[in-house]
Formats: C-alpha cells, structure tokens, sequence
C-alpha cells in the first residue's frame, strides 16, 4: 500500500469513527532495506542485491531465527575455522621442517617439563582471555535487552498516559496524537542511532536512521560531508583477507570518524535531548500529569542514558594490550614448540599432532578475540538489526490501537470474568454474591488439585490398593 492510501485509509477510518491503526514510521519499508556497509546515503549512490547478499554471508551476524541441521562440528557460518586456515598452514609447514630435520639431520627433542610448565601458564592465559571477552559479550546483550525493556516502558506510558486533548479541540487533539507517534519515532532513533554509534558509523544519513530524524538538528546531520564520509567499496582480496582473519587486511573501524572535518557529537544523546524536551512540553501542557507517571517517564530516560554509557563502557574498555600480546605470544611459542618434544615418539605423526594442538589451542584464543566486541558485524556479534526491527514491530503494536479505556474492555458482554458468567450477568448480583462465588472458584480448584494428587498415588500402589483423596 502506498503512502496515499494509507492516508486515506486513515481517513476515512476517521470519519467512521473507529480508531485507525496508527504505523509509527511513515515509510515503513525503511528498516527492512538492508544495508550491510551501513554506508551513509549519497546521490546516485546504490548498491546491487547480488552484492548486498554476497557480503552478508561473510560479514553478516548469524541470524538466530534460521535453523540449521547440520551437526555443530560441520557448520562453517559463525566458525572460527576459515581464521584458522592461514596459521594452521603455516604450522603445518613449520612441523613439516622439524620433523624432517630430526629425520634426516639432527634430533631436534626438548624434555618434556619445559611444555609442561608453558601449558600451564598457556591454559591460564587462555582461559583469563576467554573469560573475560564473554563477560563483556554477555554485558553487551545486557545492555540491550534493558534497551528493550526500557523502550517498551517508556513507549507504554507515553501512549497511554499522555492525554490526547480531543474534547476540546480537534485539531488540538490530532496535534497530540501526532507529537506521541514523533515520540516512539524517538525512541526506535535512539535505538537505531546507538547501534551505528557502537559500530563506529557516526552520521545521520543511514537508511534505517534518516527518516526517522531527519527533522531533527543534530551534530551527525551537519556533520555529513559527501566528499569526506565517500567509503570507498571493499575489493574481493580485502574481504578474503579478514574472512580468512588476517589484520592486515582489516581496516581501522574507527576510519569513518577520523576523516571527519566536524564535531559529530553524541546523535543517542542528543536524542534523550529531544525526548526529554517532549516529556517535560506534555507536563507542562497537563497531557502528562505530575507525580507517578512523570517520575516513571522520567527514570525511563535515565535508562536509556545509563544504556548508552554502559554499552560505550563495553566498546571503549577492551582487554589491556599488554595482555593481548603476553598472551598471544606465549601462546604461538608453545604451539611451535610442540613438534620439538612430539617427534620423538610420534615421529612423521608429528605434523598432523601439531597442526590438531595448535588447532585446539589458537582456536580457543581465536574465540576470544571474535566475542571480545559484541556490537560489530562479525557472524558471532550480536545481531542489533535484528534487535532494531524487533523494537520496532513492538512500538507498532502499541501504536497500531487507540488507548484502552476501562470500560471498554471490563463492562463488555464478552468479559468472561468466571463460572462462563458475562460482566453484564455478575453486574446483578450482590456483592457477597460475586465473593462467593470467588471463594467457591477457590474450592474447586483446590479439588482439583487434590484428585490429581490422589489419582497419582494412586497409581503408585503395586497393590491395586485405591489411595485415599
């Protein structure tokens, strides 16, 4: 459906009297065009489908809604193997020369306590490094998930308990309606515009993100140059090299803020900004009344913002460099000491044993390093898009009916309140006779309960014996 008939659809709901449902974002189809780059958009810039699917297989976080029944140890999407290839090549070949040195040389053996001690410092290292890039991996999914709890919270009171003046003027009325559809627009933006924050995309012009603030006077915005944000496309060699994992071909993430000319500011705060300057027009206004609902909006926002300097803490706090490196290199001097101490009694089973070792052992440091940043577009980081598009099919099922009032969900004839008894057939009866009526719905479900109880005994009786109920 186009943007006209849906105007019009809301119309003439309008002029029926029934209430319309309501889609937050205007352009609906904004969030569901894929854009793996997360390039800001330029004139006459596009991208080819075939390109766009290309890359995500490779750079894409795995979706979690697909299901696969392949066996773990055949999956290659989200496996640390293809990283793998390059190392392991190349301690395959290191094997390969000692093991032919000691064949045809020289006996290259070291005792066996000296690995013994380098395993044990190794294991440690390893196991710290792990550790603590889950811990951050499991902070980032923390993180987000009180963004999500939030934003429904906060989009839930703005729908209902901001009031919509349409008994005293219509026109006033719509204008409320429309300035609470602008504030869940606000709350999906600064879900959209932290996620291209945490991945180092610091403009306003990205397809999911341009729509929605596009309105909005922000730092990002001005900041946006054609010339300057130009990314130039990655070549078929640069995307092997960092599916192979291999850092020289790895870019600076951090390239898109470096070249910037202008101050790009905080675009997820500067969105609170904004959303505060509508809570506190609607209090001000008397749509939201003071006390309880303007304190829980109130803390809402202050989520929100202990979101963002959480999950900034989680991106900007990596694991020191000194223990990256200790670790990485006690880490490859114990790998290439293990064909010295395997030959002498594996002999030529010494080079598929080292390549298995340095397999298990690089591999387990290989998955810290890919989880140590969860917010990226490797297969293993979390799948904010994902996260996005499920926020905002939530703020569309807030928005898509007019606020419930009390009674027209509770004085209906299609309010079953117990024993298949309507709203209207309680109305009539006393109000001793509806507590009765409870304390019987007690008793009888008590019962119940007791049958079970005792038919289950019952049946634990080898004897044939009945159990007492």
């Amino acid at each position: 459906m186009s943007t006209t008939d849906t105007t019009t659809s809301f119309q003439e709901s309008d002029t029926r009297g029934k209430p319309p449902y309501v889609n937050i974002i205007s352009q609906a189809t904004s969030l569901r065009q894929p854009s793996p780059m997360a390039e800001p958009k330029r004139p006459g810039h596009s991208r080819h489908k075939s390109s766009i699917r290309t890359e995500d297989t490779f750079t894409k976080p795995r979706d979690i809604e697909k299901h696969s029944k392949l066996p773990y140890f055949l999956r290659m999407h989200g496996s640390i193997t293809p990283r793998m290839l390059v190392p392991l090549a190349f301690i395959g070949l290191w094997a390969t020369l000692i093991t032919c040195i000691s064949e045809f040389v020289y006996e290259l053996v070291v005792s066996e306590i000296l690995l013994t001690v380098l395993g044990f410092v190794v294991g440690l290292g390893i196991s710290f490094r792990t550790s603590s890039a889950y811990e951050r991996y499991v902070d980032g999914r923390k993180f987000w998930a009180q963004l999500s709890q939030t934003s429904r919270d906060l989009a839930r009171h703005i729908w209902i308990h901001v009031d919509e003046r349409h008994e005293a003027d219509a026109q006033l009325g719509k204008t409320d309606l429309l300035g609470k559809v602008t504030a869940l627009n606000l709350i999906l933006a600064f879900a959209v515009s932290l996620k291209h924050r945490l991945r180092f995309e610091p403009y306003a012009q990205y397809e999911d993100l341009e729509q929605l603030i596009s309105h909005l006077a922000t730092f990002a915005g001005d900041a946006f140059d054609p010339e300057t944000s130009e990314l130039k496309p990655k070549t078929s060699w640069k995307r092997g090299g960092e599916y192979l994992g291999l850092t020289f071909a790895e870019s600076n993430p951090r390239k898109a803020i470096k070249r910037s000319k202008k101050n790009l500011g905080n675009l997820p705060l500067e969105i609170l900004t904004y959303m505060s300057a509508y809570v506190n027009a609607s209090v001000k206004s008397g749509q939201l009344p003071g006390g309880v609902q303007e304190a829980m909006v109130m803390a809402n926002l202050a989520s929100l913002n202990e979101v963002l300097a959480g999950t900034e803490r989680v991106l900007n706090t990596p694991l020191p460099i000194a223990y990256s490196i200790a670790i990485s290199q006690i880490t490859w001097v114990y790998v290439m000491m293990l064909p010295f101490q395997l030959w002498h009694a594996l002999k030529w089973i010494t080079i598929p044993g080292t390549i298995v070792g340095a397999y298990i052992i690089l591999g387990i440091a290989a998955i810290g390093r890919e989880i140590e940043n969860p917010f990226g577009r490797d297969e293993n980081d979390l799948p904010l898009d994902k996260f996005c598009e499920a926020l905002e099919d939530e703020l569309n099922v807030i928005a898509g009916r007019k606020p419930p009032r009390m009674e027209d969900f509770i004085a209906c004839e299609d309010n079953t309140i117990m024993f298949d008894s309507s709203y209207s057939s309680l109305a009539m009866k006393s109000t001793e006779d509806i507590r009765a009526g409870l304390r019987a719905r007690t008793k009888i479900r008590a019962g119940f309960k007791g049958q079970g109880q005792g038919q289950g005994q019952a049946g634990g009786h080898g004897n044939g014996e009945k159990a007492d109920v």
